[in-house]
């Protein structure tokens, strides 16, 4: 077992070096390496001072003052993590997943700290709140971006923010769907690779969000409220005849927007597979109709007060699970797009709750001890740094198994079937899709 842990440790340390060069200092460099080890290997807590005690026996100073304490920018680390992210997994079949992470914690110092929404606990509690972006492709994610979102208790108390160490450009108060753009436009300008945006509905009923990836130009497919308003795609815009008074100078959609759920109310539905799972093949009934959404200028129609003017034409995709449950979205892919790919696009958003899970359970994400902004945040960086490097490690093994597969299978091709192209898949994507969920224990080791 030592023979193998220094194995992963030597490894380690030459992944790790890009980001060691981009750290500067000497201290840092070594520190670094030291605290990702902490995060990968046993030990039931992941913070400063048990890594330190496991680790680094007398230098628990210099441990603090790289994570807690010391004054260095993280961006240029922060950059390359995007970059290895997309070499490990960027192409235009992976896809970006926006959503946040709660992180359960008592008092009231902690930066950022409030009663709120933790989806991981489906219930409003004393937590922090950081917005994610993940990377995914094959099934493996990337975690590239953990970001604290600041509660108006907290934007609207100066003295707060400051004895927290929340740096001036961060003190006012942002939306999550705003801070995820200002991350996605860093993820583009890292030249990151992707193909689609997912998100769920607590960013897809922004219409601002939608909008911004719109103008970004990305292909989109995100989750919204059942009641939110769209129009039938043939809507059209007419001028309305005023029986009395001054003439309309505006036009006016001839129907009336209805809720999401009322416009698939008559739908057809079909029962869609969209992977194997654990348990066998995953599947729930889907429909889909054209619509454009009532998201564009407000204006007065008739008798009806202010409403929403037809926006973009999109598609509405309706979801009905074996519990009984529905699910809406809406997805900017094209008009031909089949119903099994939308409904494999919208399903692929779960690698980013895997991903939470395993950053929390196996590499400490939520162990970090400190108050602080800049702690917090340089602990998350760790945190998806050492998630990284075992997805590296995991795929490298994966490609070995694929090496191994194209061997096996050139020496016996002459005594085997042709395969029907049609159902052919790449070695590759069966690679990655036969691997079971990641144990990080077990990579590491």
């Amino acid at each position: 077992m030592g023979d193998r842990t220094l194995d992963w440790r030597h490894e380690l340390g030459r992944w790790l070096k890009p980001f060691l060069d981009r750290l500067g200092h000497k201290a840092r460099r070594q520190m670094c390496p030291l605290y990702v080890s902490g995060l990968i290997g046993p030990g039931d807590r992941k913070s400063i001072q048990p890594i330190a005690e496991r680790l680094a026996v007398g230098d628990y100073d210099q441990l603090h003052h790289f994570v807690a304490a010391g004054v260095w920018d993280a961006s240029p680390v922060e950059t390359e993590l995007l970059v290895q992210a997309d070499r490990l997994v960027g192409g235009n079949d992976a896809v970006l997943v926006i959503d946040d992470t709660a992180i359960p914690k008592k008092g009231t110092h902690s930066v950022g700290v409030a009663a709120q929404y933790a989806s991981a606990l489906g219930k409003t509690a004393n937590c922090q709140t950081l917005v994610s972006l993940t990377l995914a492709r094959g099934e493996v994610p990337v975690m590239l971006a953990l970001r604290l979102f600041l509660p108006e208790s907290w934007t609207s108390d100066r003295a707060r923010l400051k004895r927290a160490g929340v740096p001036a450009k961060y003190r006012t108060a942002r939306t999550k769907p705003e801070m995820a753009l200002a991350e996605i436009d860093r993820v583009i300008a890292a030249g990151v690779r992707f193909g689609c945006v997912l998100a769920d509905a607590g960013y897809g009923l922004s219409a601002p969000f939608r909008q911004g990836l719109t103008v970004r130009k990305l292909t989109w497919a995100v989750g919204i409220p059942r009641h939110l308003k769209v129009y039938p795609a043939d809507v059209q815009m007419i001028w309305p005849v005023a029986k009395r008074g001054r003439p309309r100078k505006r036009y006016i959609p001839d129907i009336l927007s209805v809720a999401a759920e009322d416009m698939l109310a008559d739908a057809t539905w079909q029962n869609i597979s969209w992977r194997i799972g654990t348990k066998g093949k995953l599947k729930a009934r889907f429909t889909a109709v054209r619509v454009r959404v009532a998201d564009g200028p407000p204006q007065r129609i008739r008798d009806k007060g202010q409403q929403h003017l037809p926006g973009d034409e999109t598609w509405l995709i309706g979801e009905h699970r074996t519990s009984g449950e529905k699910k809406f979205y809406l997805a900017n892919l094209p008009a031909e797009t089949d119903l099994r790919t939308l409904a494999a696009t919208i399903k692929a958003r779960w690698v980013c709750e895997q991903a939470h899970q395993q950053l929390k359970e196996e590499l400490g994400l939520d162990h970090f001890e400190g108050r602080s902004w800049q702690g917090l945040h340089r602990h998350a960086l760790m945190t998806t740094i050492a998630y990284a490097f075992l997805q590296h490690r995991r795929l490298a093994a994966a490609g070995r198994k694929k090496k191994n597969l194209r061997a096996a299978t050139s020496a016996d091709v002459t005594s085997r079937t042709p395969r029907d192209p049609r159902t052919h898949r790449s070695t590759t994507t069966a690679a990655l899709s036969a691997l079971p969920k990641m144990d990080l224990r077990q990579t590491a080791a």
